[in-house]
């Protein structure tokens, strides 16, 4: 349904500290199998050992990983050393300004840079799928400063989503809980936010 809106990238969670969406690694498998070769399917993992990243990579062989925690730079490394035709998309959660020079830090390390709003400090990490914005004029801040492309995630929805690209003005958007109903993919939803994304 989301390939069929237009969707650009499609996201797979694997398992997480918290937050909604998640399928197992078997599930994901099956969907990148049935999907068109030329698919740019994503997988989203917490995992922070580039051993356990490549094990979940070599199941599924996804186009990209997207990273929600932060790897220490040796593990980032491996990863990227190891799977150098898969692109490397890194969360930024969005807190306060530190967050700038957090994104910075990546631009020679990853590929894609995702804003997200989160709390990885947290006791039980939230990291990402919260439905909730961030402060967009850092995440704009972000965008002018960076080489690399950047998306924004957080809080998006069809009500949003023109005022989000006046503001931030990013390379593109994910998103999840905002096109959705009870917890599934509203059609509706999902065509109206994907028209409103490209300005139609």
């Amino acid at each position: 349904m989301a390939l069929a809106a237009g969707a650009d990238l499609l996201g797979l969670v694997s398992e997480m500290p918290s937050g909604p969406g998640v399928i197992s690694l078997d599930k994901i498998e099956d969907i990148v199998a049935s999907l068109p070769a030329d698919s740019k399917t994503v997988l989203l993992t917490s995992k922070r050992h580039h051993l356990d990243i490549l094990k979940q990579h070599n199941q599924i062989k996804t186009w990209g990983i997207q990273l929600v925690d932060k790897l220490p730079e040796t593990e980032l490394m491996k990863v990227k050393k190891s799977l150098p035709d898969t692109r490397l998309i890194q969360v930024i959660h969005v807190r306060d300004a530190s967050s700038i020079s957090e994104a910075l830090y990546y631009e020679a390390l990853v590929d894609i840079i995702l804003l997200d709003s989160g709390s990885p400090g947290a006791k039980i990490k939230t990291l990402g799928g919260t439905g909730k914005t961030h402060d967009w004029k850092i995440s704009q801040e972000i965008c002018t400063r960076n080489s690399l492309p950047v998306l924004l995630a957080g809080g998006l929805s069809p009500d949003n989503i023109q005022a989000a690209r006046t503001v931030v003005n990013p390379s593109g958007f994910d998103l999840c809980s905002g096109v959705r109903i009870d917890g599934n993919l509203d059609q509706r939803k999902l065509h109206k936010f994907m028209g409103l994304a490209r300005g139609e």
